[in-house]
Formats: C-alpha cells, structure tokens, sequence
C-alpha cells in the first residue's frame, strides 16, 4: 500500500475514494421487502441454507445485488417467527423450508426481486453503475503499480470511451 510519502499517493488517494463514493451512491440497494420476497421465491424451489441464499440471488440477478448476511440471516428469522419457513438443523448448518402458508406467500407475492429489474431499467440501474465501478477499480490499479506508459494509454482508453458514450446519448 501506498505512503502519503510515496509520488502518485494524493492521485491514488483521489481515484480510490471516488471509487467508494461511486460504489456508496450506485451499488443497488435493495429493501428488506426485496430480501423477504427473494428469499420466499427461491424457497419455493426446495430447502436452502442461509448462504445458497445468498450466492442464489448473486447469480439470479447477474451479480448486481448480493444481499448481506446481515439482511437475510434477520428476515430469514423473521419469516420464521412468522410460521412461513422451518429451520431445521442437520450437520450444524441451518437449511430452512417453506411451510404450507409460506408457500402460499410465496405465490401470492410480487415478482422476484431480480426479475423485476431485468430489462432495460436493470442495465439502466444496476449493470452499468457496476461496469462503471469495475472500471473505477481498474483505473485505481493503473495508479497503484501501472507504468507511466501504461497511465498515459489507461487515460487515452477512458478519453475514447467518455466520447463513445456521449456519442451514444447523440444518437436518436
């Protein structure tokens, strides 16, 4: 890691904390409601423990949203202290079910959370700030051990590509 001493800090210091700003304001946010019905919907499909959960609606929703354990383990409880899912022990892992009226629930409820933000409002709001942050992070290498040559075609790569962007939101 970098040293407030070292030439490049106060640039490296810049990108990285624009970068967990971008990651603050962008990375999808989901309610505890979106957690609820992600969690009845992949029930529905068989018994699952708290992070198949977890890694199920990382995958299902194409990496954009992965809810904390400190989200799902809660509402997992929740839905059990409301009789809609069984937590059943076996090999000291937690693996929870649906009950009867949880399945009820479950198909009663609004659409998966990851299904509802597909199309082009998820590339809208969740892909793209995520192509953006991944880009932030390639940049924040490039500072951290890229060479100067490698920083000045980095910047030329990014010019070109702000100009592709601009150039899209022209056309009509």
């Amino acid at each position: 890691m970098s040293s407030a001493h070292e030439p490049g800090f106060g640039l490296w210091e810049t990108v990285e904390n624009l970068h967990s700003e971008f990651e603050r304001r962008v990375a999808p946010r989901m309610g505890r409601g979106d957690v609820r019905a992600g969690i009845l919907a992949l029930l529905t499909e068989g018994p699952m423990h708290g992070y198949q959960i977890i890694r199920e609606i990382e995958k299902r929703s194409n990496g954009t949203w992965k809810p904390s354990p400190g989200s799902v383990y809660p509402t997992l409880q929740l839905l059990a202290d409301e009789g809609l899912i069984l937590a059943e022990e076996a090999d000291g892992r937690k693996t929870y079910s649906l009950t009867e009226s949880g399945s009820a629930e479950a198909a009663s409820s609004r659409t998966a959370p990851w299904e509802a933000t597909a199309g082009d409002s998820g590339t809208r709001s969740k892909v793209l700030p995520k192509a953006a942050a991944n880009l932030a992070h390639a940049v924040v290498q490039v500072v951290r051990g890229g060479t100067i040559e490698q920083a000045q075609e980095a910047v030329t790569v990014i010019d070109e590509a702000r100009r592709k962007i601009y150039a899209i939101l022209a056309r009509e």
